[in-house]
C-alpha cells in the first residue's frame, strides 16, 4: 500500500531548543494516524511540517509523494489544515470567508453553499464571524479545511468547542466516512485511539514507547 506520509528520523529545532527529534512513522494512504502526548510534546509542530509550514531541521520528510522542503510547492491545493486558529477573518462573514478561500482554490461558488449547508451554518452564513460562538466558528473552519477537497487532513484538536451534535454532523467531512488520510491531534485519548489506524506517541519532542507515561 502506498505511503501518504514517511517520516525518517525527523527534526526540528526553535534556535538551541529540540521540538521534535527521531520522529520516524509511516502512514498509507487513507488511514488515519493518532499523535498523543502532552503541552509541549511537539504535537503541533509535527502537523506544522506536514502542513509544510515549518522547514525540518532533520531527517527525512515525504507528504503524498512530495519531498520537503524541497518539493513543498507540490502540496498547495492537497493539504487542508484546521489548526488552533480558525483562519478566518472576523469582520467577513462566513458565506464572505468561503467565497475567498474558494477563488483562491479555483472552487465553486456551488461548494461554498453546499459547505456552508453541511456544516449546519446556512443560517447565519452572511453573519460577521466575530459574532457567531465558539462551536459556529470551529464549523466554519472544518469548512475552510476541506473546502478544497484535499486528499490529505492535519486536524488539531477538530472536536474543539463542539458539541456530540455538531461533532457528529461534521463526520462525513473530517471523519473517517471522508475517505482521507488523516493525522490527528487530540487530548480525548480514547476518542483518538478509537479512530487511529496508526499511533504516534509523543514526550518531549521524542517518539515514546506505548507504556511510558505521557501526560506527567
Amino acid at each position: 500500500m502506498t505511503a501518504a506520509i514517511e517520516l525518517d528520523g525527523l527534526e526540528r529545532r526553535y534556535g538551541e531548543r529540540v521540538a521534535l527529534a527521531g520522529v520516524s512513522v509511516s502512514v498509507p494512504e487513507s488511514a488515519t494516524l493518532a499523535v498523543l502526548g502532552a503541552n509541549g510534546a511537539g504535537k503541533t509542530t509535527l502537523l506544522r511540517v506536514l502542513a509544510a509550514l515549518l522547514r525540518p531541521h532533520g531527517g527525512r520528510v515525504r507528504v503524498l509523494g512530495a519531498e520537503l522542503p524541497r518539493e513543498r510547492w507540490r502540496l498547495p491545493g492537497r493539504v487542508g489544515y484546521l489548526g488552533h486558529e480558525p483562519l478566518l477573518y472576523r469582520e467577513l462573514s462566513g458565506r464572505e470567508n468561503l467565497a475567498y478561500h474558494a477563488r483562491l482554490h479555483g472552487a465553486s461558488p456551488a461548494r461554498v453553499d453546499e459547505l456552508l449547508a453541511a456544516v449546519g451554518v446556512d443560517g447565519r452564513a452572511d453573519e460577521p464571524v466575530r459574532e457567531l460562538s465558539r462551536g459556529m466558528v470551529q464549523r466554519l473552519a472544518v469548512a475552510r479545511a476541506v473546502l478544497h477537497d484535499p486528499p490529505l487532513l492535519l486536524l488539531d484538536e477538530p472536536r474543539a468547542n463542539l458539541d456530540p451534535a455538531a461533532a457528529e454532523l461534521l463526520e462525513p467531512l473530517i471523519g473517517p466516512p471522508s475517505g482521507r488520510t488523516r493525522v490527528l491531534v487530540s487530548h480525548d485519548v480514547d476518542w483518538a485511539l478509537g479512530e487511529a489506524d496508526v499511533v504516534l506517541r509523543l514526550k518531549d519532542g521524542r517518539p515514546a514507547a506505548e507504556h511510558e507515561e505521557l501526560y506527567r
